[in-house]
Protein backbone atom coordinates (compact mmCIF):
# COMPACT_ATOMS: atom_id res chain seq x y z
CA UNK A 1 0.00 0.00 0.00
CA UNK A 2 2.49 2.44 1.18
CA UNK A 3 5.00 1.63 -1.97
CA UNK A 4 1.86 2.52 -4.50
CA UNK A 5 0.78 5.90 -2.29
CA UNK A 6 4.55 6.23 -3.45
CA UNK A 7 4.20 5.70 -6.91
CA UNK A 8 0.46 7.81 -7.23
CA UNK A 9 2.43 11.08 -6.11
CA UNK A 10 5.42 10.79 -8.59
CA UNK A 11 3.19 10.20 -11.41
CA UNK A 12 2.29 13.54 -13.04
CA UNK A 13 -1.54 14.55 -12.83
CA UNK A 14 -1.37 16.76 -15.73
CA UNK A 15 0.43 16.97 -18.97
CA UNK A 16 2.04 20.05 -18.72
CA UNK A 17 5.70 20.47 -18.14
CA UNK A 18 7.45 20.80 -15.63
CA UNK A 19 6.04 18.00 -14.41
CA UNK A 20 5.72 18.94 -10.81
CA UNK A 21 4.09 22.43 -12.07
CA UNK A 22 1.12 22.85 -9.21
CA UNK A 23 -2.55 23.35 -11.07
CA UNK A 24 -4.93 23.51 -8.26
CA UNK A 25 -8.21 22.18 -9.59
CA UNK A 26 -6.97 20.90 -13.29
CA UNK A 27 -9.36 19.42 -15.36
CA UNK A 28 -8.63 17.83 -18.44
CA UNK A 29 -9.86 19.49 -21.56
CA UNK A 30 -13.40 17.91 -23.42
CA UNK A 31 -12.41 18.98 -26.72
CA UNK A 32 -9.67 17.17 -28.76
CA UNK A 33 -6.99 19.09 -29.90
CA UNK A 34 -8.18 19.33 -33.76
CA UNK A 35 -11.47 20.57 -32.68
CA UNK A 36 -10.40 23.83 -30.62
CA UNK A 37 -7.75 24.53 -33.33
CA UNK A 38 -10.61 24.16 -35.53
CA UNK A 39 -13.12 26.76 -33.27
CA UNK A 40 -10.43 28.78 -33.10
CA UNK A 41 -9.74 28.88 -36.90
CA UNK A 42 -13.44 29.40 -37.36
CA UNK A 43 -13.88 32.34 -35.03
CA UNK A 44 -10.92 33.88 -36.42
CA UNK A 45 -12.55 33.36 -40.19
CA UNK A 46 -15.76 34.90 -39.10
CA UNK A 47 -13.94 38.24 -37.76
CA UNK A 48 -12.07 38.75 -40.61
CA UNK A 49 -14.40 37.81 -43.42
CA UNK A 50 -17.28 40.16 -41.58
CA UNK A 51 -15.13 42.79 -41.31
CA UNK A 52 -13.82 42.38 -45.35
CA UNK A 53 -17.05 43.09 -46.07
CA UNK A 54 -17.78 45.96 -43.53
CA UNK A 55 -14.74 47.53 -45.45
CA UNK A 56 -15.41 46.79 -48.46
CA UNK A 57 -19.09 48.39 -47.99
CA UNK A 58 -17.71 51.52 -46.61
CA UNK A 59 -14.63 52.32 -48.28
CA UNK A 60 -14.82 50.34 -51.58
CA UNK A 61 -11.63 52.20 -53.01
CA UNK A 62 -9.30 51.33 -50.17
CA UNK A 63 -6.25 49.96 -51.49
CA UNK A 64 -5.65 45.74 -50.77
CA UNK A 65 -2.63 46.77 -48.73
CA UNK A 66 -4.69 49.07 -46.00
CA UNK A 67 -7.72 46.54 -46.22
CA UNK A 68 -5.08 43.82 -45.43
CA UNK A 69 -3.63 45.94 -42.22
CA UNK A 70 -7.17 46.99 -41.05
CA UNK A 71 -7.90 43.30 -40.78
CA UNK A 72 -4.78 42.95 -39.06
CA UNK A 73 -5.54 45.29 -36.03
CA UNK A 74 -9.05 43.80 -35.66
CA UNK A 75 -8.52 40.17 -34.99
CA UNK A 76 -5.09 41.65 -33.02
CA UNK A 77 -8.22 43.86 -30.90
CA UNK A 78 -10.40 40.70 -30.70
CA UNK A 79 -7.94 38.77 -29.61
CA UNK A 80 -6.46 41.44 -27.22
CA UNK A 81 -9.57 42.08 -25.89
CA UNK A 82 -11.53 39.06 -25.25
CA UNK A 83 -9.09 36.33 -25.09
CA UNK A 84 -6.67 37.65 -23.31
CA UNK A 85 -8.11 40.47 -21.29
CA UNK A 86 -11.84 41.04 -19.29
CA UNK A 87 -14.36 43.72 -20.28
CA UNK A 88 -17.74 43.30 -18.20
CA UNK A 89 -19.27 46.09 -19.68
CA UNK A 90 -19.26 43.64 -23.15
CA UNK A 91 -21.09 40.92 -22.79
CA UNK A 92 -22.64 38.07 -24.92
CA UNK A 93 -19.50 37.13 -26.88
CA UNK A 94 -20.70 34.17 -29.07
CA UNK A 95 -17.92 31.93 -30.55
CA UNK A 96 -19.99 29.19 -32.81
CA UNK A 97 -18.03 25.88 -33.55
CA UNK A 98 -18.15 25.51 -37.57
CA UNK A 99 -18.45 21.60 -37.94
CA UNK A 100 -20.76 20.61 -35.28
CA UNK A 101 -22.67 23.87 -34.89
CA UNK A 102 -22.42 24.46 -31.32
CA UNK A 103 -22.83 27.81 -29.99
CA UNK A 104 -20.71 28.62 -26.69
CA UNK A 105 -22.01 31.95 -24.89
CA UNK A 106 -19.20 33.72 -23.04
CA UNK A 107 -20.96 36.36 -20.24
CA UNK A 108 -18.31 38.09 -19.35
CA UNK A 109 -16.11 38.82 -22.42
CA UNK A 110 -12.89 38.36 -21.84
CA UNK A 111 -11.14 35.46 -20.46
CA UNK A 112 -7.10 34.77 -19.26
CA UNK A 113 -6.87 38.11 -17.01
CA UNK A 114 -9.89 37.95 -15.10
CA UNK A 115 -9.71 34.24 -14.99
CA UNK A 116 -6.15 33.65 -14.36
CA UNK A 117 -6.45 32.17 -11.31
CA UNK A 118 -8.85 29.19 -12.55
CA UNK A 119 -7.21 28.34 -15.85
CA UNK A 120 -6.78 24.57 -15.12
CA UNK A 121 -9.83 23.76 -13.72
CA UNK A 122 -12.16 26.03 -16.76
CA UNK A 123 -13.88 23.66 -19.30
CA UNK A 124 -15.28 27.32 -20.76
CA UNK A 125 -14.38 27.08 -24.49
CA UNK A 126 -11.58 30.25 -24.28
CA UNK A 127 -10.55 28.16 -20.96
CA UNK A 128 -9.84 24.87 -23.27
CA UNK A 129 -8.06 26.86 -25.98
CA UNK A 130 -5.97 28.45 -23.44
CA UNK A 131 -5.06 25.01 -21.84
CA UNK A 132 -4.16 23.63 -25.36
CA UNK A 133 -1.45 25.96 -25.80
CA UNK A 134 -0.62 26.05 -22.78
CA UNK A 135 1.05 22.55 -23.46
CA UNK A 136 3.70 24.73 -25.33
CA UNK A 137 4.10 27.06 -22.61
CA UNK A 138 2.59 26.12 -18.96
CA UNK A 139 3.21 29.96 -17.33
CA UNK A 140 -0.03 30.39 -18.48
CA UNK A 141 -1.59 28.08 -15.81
CA UNK A 142 0.48 28.60 -13.09
CA UNK A 143 0.08 32.42 -12.55
CA UNK A 144 3.36 33.63 -13.50
CA UNK A 145 3.72 37.00 -12.68
CA UNK A 146 4.76 38.50 -16.23
CA UNK A 147 2.23 36.08 -18.39
CA UNK A 148 -0.16 38.16 -16.20
CA UNK A 149 0.67 41.13 -16.11
CA UNK A 150 1.73 41.11 -19.99
CA UNK A 151 -1.31 40.12 -21.05
CA UNK A 152 -3.43 42.47 -18.82
CA UNK A 153 -1.43 45.09 -20.56
CA UNK A 154 -1.93 43.88 -23.98
CA UNK A 155 -5.30 43.77 -23.41
CA UNK A 156 -6.03 46.42 -21.99
CA UNK A 157 -3.97 49.08 -24.03
CA UNK A 158 -3.37 47.40 -27.44
CA UNK A 159 -6.95 45.61 -27.49
CA UNK A 160 -8.88 49.02 -27.67
CA UNK A 161 -6.18 51.00 -29.43
CA UNK A 162 -6.42 48.29 -32.08
CA UNK A 163 -10.18 49.03 -33.05
CA UNK A 164 -9.37 52.54 -33.15
CA UNK A 165 -6.69 51.76 -35.73
CA UNK A 166 -8.44 49.86 -37.87
CA UNK A 167 -11.06 52.60 -37.85
CA UNK A 168 -8.21 55.28 -38.26
CA UNK A 169 -7.19 53.13 -41.25
CA UNK A 170 -10.68 52.90 -42.93
CA UNK A 171 -11.56 56.07 -42.62
CA UNK A 172 -7.72 57.97 -43.82
CA UNK A 173 -7.38 59.63 -39.76
CA UNK A 174 -4.35 61.60 -39.44
CA UNK A 175 -3.79 59.92 -36.28
CA UNK A 176 -3.44 56.14 -38.01
CA UNK A 177 0.29 56.12 -38.45
CA UNK A 178 1.18 57.48 -34.71
CA UNK A 179 -0.91 54.83 -33.52
CA UNK A 180 -0.14 52.10 -35.51
CA UNK A 181 3.36 52.97 -34.63
CA UNK A 182 2.58 52.86 -30.87
CA UNK A 183 0.44 49.53 -30.60
CA UNK A 184 2.83 47.33 -33.52
CA UNK A 185 6.05 48.78 -30.82
CA UNK A 186 3.96 47.69 -27.87
CA UNK A 187 3.44 44.31 -29.55
CA UNK A 188 6.07 43.70 -30.52
CA UNK A 189 8.04 44.63 -27.24
CA UNK A 190 5.73 42.25 -25.37
CA UNK A 191 6.30 39.62 -27.47
CA UNK A 192 10.11 39.76 -27.39
CA UNK A 193 10.04 39.83 -23.71
CA UNK A 194 7.52 36.60 -24.00
CA UNK A 195 10.10 34.99 -26.07
CA UNK A 196 12.99 36.26 -23.94
CA UNK A 197 11.66 35.24 -20.03
CA UNK A 198 11.09 31.64 -21.15
CA UNK A 199 14.76 31.98 -23.10
CA UNK A 200 15.76 32.98 -19.63
CA UNK A 201 14.07 30.36 -17.74
CA UNK A 202 15.30 27.32 -19.62
CA UNK A 203 19.05 28.16 -20.06
CA UNK A 204 19.73 29.63 -16.54
CA UNK A 205 17.35 28.36 -14.32
CA UNK A 206 17.00 24.98 -16.25
CA UNK A 207 12.83 25.47 -16.36
CA UNK A 208 11.16 23.86 -19.33
CA UNK A 209 7.49 25.19 -19.72
CA UNK A 210 6.75 23.18 -23.25
CA UNK A 211 6.14 19.36 -23.52
CA UNK A 212 9.05 17.89 -25.36
CA UNK A 213 7.02 17.26 -28.56
CA UNK A 214 8.63 19.57 -31.53
CA UNK A 215 4.69 20.30 -32.91
CA UNK A 216 4.08 21.83 -29.31
CA UNK A 217 7.04 24.12 -29.97
CA UNK A 218 7.28 25.11 -33.22
CA UNK A 219 3.85 25.30 -34.11
CA UNK A 220 2.38 27.18 -30.81
CA UNK A 221 5.19 28.79 -29.38
CA UNK A 222 7.40 29.59 -32.18
CA UNK A 223 4.50 29.90 -35.15
CA UNK A 224 1.55 31.26 -33.54
CA UNK A 225 3.63 33.93 -31.81
CA UNK A 226 6.06 35.00 -34.75
CA UNK A 227 3.06 36.96 -36.10
CA UNK A 228 3.42 39.21 -33.53
CA UNK A 229 7.12 40.02 -34.33
CA UNK A 230 7.05 40.31 -37.99
CA UNK A 231 4.12 41.94 -38.74
CA UNK A 232 4.33 44.61 -36.17
CA UNK A 233 8.08 45.14 -37.46
CA UNK A 234 7.09 45.62 -40.76
CA UNK A 235 4.11 48.17 -40.17
CA UNK A 236 6.13 50.00 -37.68
CA UNK A 237 8.79 50.79 -40.60
CA UNK A 238 6.00 51.33 -42.89
CA UNK A 239 4.75 53.72 -40.70
CA UNK A 240 8.08 55.75 -39.93
CA UNK A 241 8.65 55.59 -43.84
CA UNK A 242 5.26 57.58 -44.64
CA UNK A 243 6.19 59.69 -41.35
CA UNK A 244 9.61 60.92 -42.53
CA UNK A 245 8.20 61.37 -45.95
CA UNK A 246 5.47 63.83 -44.91
CA UNK A 247 7.29 65.80 -42.96
CA UNK A 248 10.27 65.96 -46.04
CA UNK A 249 7.12 67.30 -47.80
CA UNK A 250 5.63 69.82 -45.34
CA UNK A 251 9.75 70.93 -45.05
CA UNK A 252 9.75 71.79 -48.64
CA UNK A 253 6.67 73.18 -48.44
CA UNK A 254 8.17 75.53 -45.82
CA UNK A 255 11.04 76.33 -47.56
CA UNK A 256 9.02 77.26 -50.72
CA UNK A 257 7.20 79.17 -48.43
CA UNK A 258 9.76 81.09 -47.55
CA UNK A 259 11.30 81.72 -50.68
CA UNK A 260 8.53 83.69 -51.75
CA UNK A 261 8.38 85.70 -48.75
CA UNK A 262 12.05 86.98 -49.68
Amino acid sequence: MATEIVMNATIPTHPYFPAEAVLPGYVANTFGAHALRGMFAAGATAILVSTYRIIKKTSPNLPNGEVATALWFTLSAFIHLFFEGQSPALNHLVLTQAMAGTIFTNTRSGYFSYNQSSMPASLHIFGQLWKEYSLSDSRYLTQDSFIVCMETITAFCWGPLSFACAYFIVTGHSLRHPLQIIISLGQLYGDVLYFATCSFDKLVAKMIYCRPEDFYFWCYYVFFNAFWIIIPFYLIIKSCAETKRVFAKVAELEKSSLKKDI
